[in-house]
């Protein structure tokens, strides 16, 4: 009897291991850090980390097939220095310009994401070899482009889409939410949703079972390079400039935001709820760690640590 309670316990501590951090973590900061348990703090948490939980969530759905995508960042940045370019060059039609530079974005991160999609199920490349090639594509593109200069000067109305707020709630908050609803829905509630779990969990039981593995594992991809391309239209917009050396790292971060949610990276579990979590985790702890004036060479160490630990919960669960 005690040791089926004690294991019932472990299954529940483990499932729920982010939100117990997470709320332990947070309370510790609001005791401990100075500013840090304030409405313009937190809000100011979500709006900094919407693009890390755009990215994440991407990420997600790419790692739930049991692959892995370590282009965003420089997908990000790819997209980010053609959508500033091209709002730049609309200076004047106010009204045309963001939907224009939007739709440029996300067609740039979209079609990167359908070559990654291609090279792994077309020409069956390994995704870490196939979206590793195009993060170093990607990156030398976005510095070819602008000539290794970030592209500045951008129209004002530009850059509403990352400064801009709805009340009082800044309007990157506003579409991580509507994206995150979205991928919740497609995920939960679609056919498509179900192929991406079944493609993760069992890859030849799926095929047997009459799903198309191959376009399942492309649009993934693409979702995932679509994500990538809205996350460097905010930051272009929030910055004021396309920067080719956005993005740098964000890959890393997105796939421990993905890790520490709960999804394996074995595929075939997971949800985005918990990649929200994840994100938000690691996005406090970055807050608190600044506001307690902690370096950032040992912020990197803290969070490798996180990363690690986050594997491990990881591995307990499947055994």
């Amino acid at each position: 009897m005690k040791a089926k309670r004690f294991s019932k316990v472990k299954t529940i501590a483990l499932d729920y291991a982010i939100l117990i951090a997470l709320a332990v973590m947070a309370t510790y900061y609001a005791l401990d850090a100075r500013g840090f348990p304030t409405l313009e703090n937190l809000t100011n948490i979500l709006n900094q980390n919407s693009v890390y939980i755009i990215l994440a969530i991407g990420q997600t759905l790419v790692i739930l097939t049991a692959g892995i995508d370590l282009s965003v960042g420089s997908v990000l940045a790819l997209s980010a220095v053609i959508c500033a370019d091209v709002a730049k060059h609309m200076d004047g039609f106010s009204y045309g310009m963001i939907p224009v530079a939007s739709l440029v974005a996300v067609g740039v991160g979209g079609t990167a994401g359908a070559f990654n999609g291609a090279m792994v199920t077309v020409f069956k490349i390994p995704p870490f070899i196939a979206t590793l090639a195009m993060m170093t594509m990607a990156r030398g593109i976005a510095n070819i482009y602008c000539g290794a200069r970030p592209i500045g000067h951008l129209p004002a109305e530009f850059k509403l889409i990352g400064t801009g707020t709805l009340g009082t709630i800044p309007l990157p908050v506003f579409i991580m939410a509507a994206i995150a609803a979205g991928l919740y829905v497609i995920t939960r509630y679609t056919v498509f949703g179900r192929y991406v779990y079944a493609v993760g969990g069992n890859e030849e039981a799926a095929r047997l079972s009459g799903i198309n593995v191959g376009m399942t594992k492309f649009w993934v991809y693409v979702i995932s390079g679509m994500c990538a391309g809205l996350c460097g239209l905010i930051l272009a917009s929030r910055l004021g400039s396309g920067d080719p050396k956005l993005g740098y790292m964000y890959e890393l971060v997105s796939i421990a935001a993905v890790v520490l949610g709960g999804t394996s990276l074995f595929g075939g579990r997971g949800s985005v709820i918990g990649t929200i979590y994840g994100a938000l985790f690691m996005g406090v702890l970055e807050n608190g760690l600044l506001l307690k004036g902690i370096s950032t060479f040992y912020q990197w160490v803290i969070k490798g640590i996180v990363i690690l630990i986050a594997v491990v919960i990881d591995e307990l669960k499947r055994r």
